[in-house]
């Protein structure tokens, strides 16, 4: 079994998850500037952690910015599809394989605490192709889990599986990216629906389910991916009929719903985000081919157009991606549909501004603005990107900004409605005014999109540019060194 703790994950487990404001700032008066040296000395560690857990040789790139991105890179699976269809094994009576997965720090993360629970993980013949046999599960001990779990919050969602198999479940601290609030209370309230008895301990919090879990109603204040997760992987088994209103219907959700379906499932999906499961006594194993990771190839995109260059970008599809696409095109970038992929590319002449807000599915993703604003920094005109997803986003533009861009980020909701951040005291409106041209600057990467956005800017930067805490990017970003050889970019890898 597990041990106390605490935990949840995004994509990062909980887009959006409602703000517990007055916390958030009460933590951030305390916090002097001891506590913030702490926090950046253990974002170095993590940084290190993750990109060793791949085989990363270094957490340091120096990059000669200024020279066209050029050539053809492949994805793999969706890193937050993948992670959960992994959890998702835990409740079979057979053995899954999932392929198309990414090697990428969270999915070794994931890997490690399915070990420590008894499940017995192995390569298959192609590369990318996970067994996952869950057989023996088993109780793991706490330090185990937490040894683990380091700064990922996926723990949380194994709690519903482990409490149908075990009984009990235990989950260590929060961690992921420091881009908002995403508390753990909602997801707990959503177990106590279901029958969990959650008991915080000083250690953690441990969970147990004395008469089994049923079937309940969940109503969502707002349509989470985590929480939507939460209900989906802990409904499956639980007796009776769960409905839940407002739910998140995001792509990956969709294809964890098609593997859950392929276990045995009983899922149907209503047009007005109302889910509804029907509870069933015993799931098999599942064979699924990963949903391809839309976030990386926007990503991708991003730099093609801010480098003024040309990328394919191998397994990327057109229906996940037609808001991006959109958008795309707006700002001045060029695209061709193929049927292994998209080339993305910058066709000459100037960009153009936008406006931007970003949504919940099938509205513009969050994990899509930050690349893309390197890119609005060549644009001719003012663009403004309203974040109504995680209240603190633009830690990035502090880096830009020492770079050469005109950015000012404000508090109130600028270009479009007002949404839950206003008059919340939360940066979360981005002013954009270009062209500006970018130079070389020593940039530490604040978080996963924030540091492929910086690998962006130095990448299409003046000059020479040192991108530390690299690290952090293979959390989401599959050979992504390989991948900038690939296209060509100038640059030293460095320990």
């Amino acid at each position: 079994m597990s041990t106390p703790g605490d935990a949840q994950n995004r994509d990062e487990v909980q887009d959006g998850e409602e703000s517990q404001v007055e916390d958030v700032q009460a933590s951030a008066a305390q916090s002097g500037s001891e506590d913030q040296s702490g926090d950046d000395a253990k974002s170095r560690g993590d940084a290190k952690s993750h990109g060793a857990a791949v085989g990363l040789q270094g957490d340091k790139i120096t990059i000669r910015g200024g020279i066209p991105l050029v050539g053809r890179i492949e994805l793999k699976g969706a890193k937050n599809l993948v992670t959960k269809a992994m959890v998702a094994a835990l409740l079979g009576e057979s053995p899954s394989v999932l392929k198309d997965v990414p090697n990428i720090s969270d999915v070794r993360i994931v890997r490690g605490l399915l070990g420590v629970h008894g499940v017995k993980i192995t390569d298959g013949e192609e590369p990318g192709d996970l067994i996952l046999d869950p057989a023996n599960v088993e109780s793991a001990h706490f330090a185990d889990i937490d040894a683990h779990a380091g700064s990922s919050r996926i723990p949380i969602l194994f709690c519903g599986p482990l409490l149908h198999r075990l009984g009990e479940a235990f989950i260590p601290d929060l961690g992921g990216c420091r881009i908002g609030d995403r508390p753990i209370d909602y997801h707990l309230e959503v177990l106590r629906k279901f029958g969990a008895v959650v008991e915080k301990q000083p250690s953690g919090i441990r969970m147990s389910a004395p008469n089994g879990l049923k079937g309940a109603k969940v109503e969502l204040p707002y349509p989470s991916v985590g929480a939507t997760e939460q209900v989906l992987l802990t409904a499956v088994r639980a007796e009776g009929i769960t409905e839940l209103k407002g739910a998140a219907i995001e792509p990956e959700i969709m294809d964890l719903i098609n593997i859950l379906q392929k276990m045995g499932a009983i899922i149907t999906v209503d047009t007005d985000r109302v889910i509804r499961i029907e509870g069933v006594d015993r799931l098999e194993g599942y064979q699924h081919r990963a949903l391809f990771d839309r976030n990386e190839a926007a990503s991708w995109a991003a730099a093609a157009l801010a480098t003024e260059g040309d990328i394919f970008v191998g397994g990327a599809r057109q229906p996940e991606m037609v808001t991006f696409l959109n958008v795309f095109r707006k700002v001045g970038g060029a695209f061709d549909i193929h049927d292994d992929g998209i080339r993305f590319y910058h066709p000459g002449g100037e960009l153009k501004p936008v406006i931007i807000e970003t949504d919940v599915h099938p509205g513009f993703m969050t994990d899509w603005q930050q690349p893309l604003v390197i890119a609005l920094t060549k644009a001719h005109g003012v663009s403004i990107v309203h974040e109504t997803v995680y209240e603190q986003r633009f830690g990035f533009v502090d880096a830009l900004v020492e770079m050469g861009a005109t950015i000012q980020i404000h508090k109130e909701c600028l270009g479009g409605q007002a949404c839950r951040f206003g008059q919340r005291n939360f940066n979360h409106s981005a002013v954009i005014t270009g062209p500006t041209k970018l130079h070389g600057a020593d940039i530490e990467v604040p978080d996963l999109r924030g540091g492929f956005s910086h690998l962006i800017a130095a990448l299409s930067a003046d000059g020479t540019s040192t991108v530390s805490n690299v690290g952090i990017i293979s959390r989401g970003y599959e050979n992504f060194i390989t991948k900038l050889q690939l296209l060509g970019a100038d640059f030293d890898l460095e320990g």
